[in-house]
């Protein structure tokens, strides 16, 4: 991809994986402060914010790596590492606690083999306990990608992640 093709003048020589993170900075040039929209907008793209990319970034954009990596790692909503196909959040907060979302976590990690923050193997599920998803009324509850699963009981927890494992093209158990 040439200068022109791009929209901008050509900041890397690896356009290959670095051509939404060009389009990225493009966006933003010139704005001061925009530092979070810029690793919002490049988590977005690319899934999650590896060394490679924040180095691109920092040069791109005229900061410090460690202003990049400090920022990254301050805001949980940043990812360092790939997850899986599916994320799945456990609340935690005060009202999912009380109502049993540990038991939920457990029955969760013991069905996928993966514990908070980690990721399956084969790279279908991630696991992510948060604080407050905002739906006390429905605890406990988990948020499987956009949909919402409250009123958990830990005996339909292995039976709503069984759909979707078969939605993933694995034959459910």
């Amino acid at each position: 991809m040439n200068d022109a093709a791009s929209g901008g003048k050509q900041r890397f020589a690896d356009l290959d994986d670095l051509a939404p993170l060009e389009r990225i900075l493009d966006r933003y040039e010139g704005e001061r402060g925009a530092l979070i929209p810029l690793l919002q907008d490049t988590q977005e793209a690319y899934g999650y914010l590896d060394e490679k990319i924040m180095r691109a970034l920092a040069k791109g954009a005229g900061y410090q790596l460690s202003q990049v990596y400090g920022v990254a790692t301050f805001y949980t909503q940043f990812r360092l590492e790939p997850i899986g196909e599916h994320l799945i959040r456990v609340c935690h907060g005060t009202a999912c606690h009380v109502a049993g979302a540990e038991l939920i976590s457990e029955e969760i990690s013991n069905f996928l083999g993966v514990r908070d923050g980690q990721t399956t193997p084969d790279m279908k599920f991630t696991l992510e306990s948060v604080m407050c998803v905002g739906a006390c009324s429905l605890s406990p509850i988990m948020i499987i990608d956009e949909d919402t699963h409250g009123k958990l009981k830990p005996s339909n927890v292995r039976k709503v992640l069984k759909k979707y494992r078969g939605e993933s093209g694995e034959k459910a158990e």
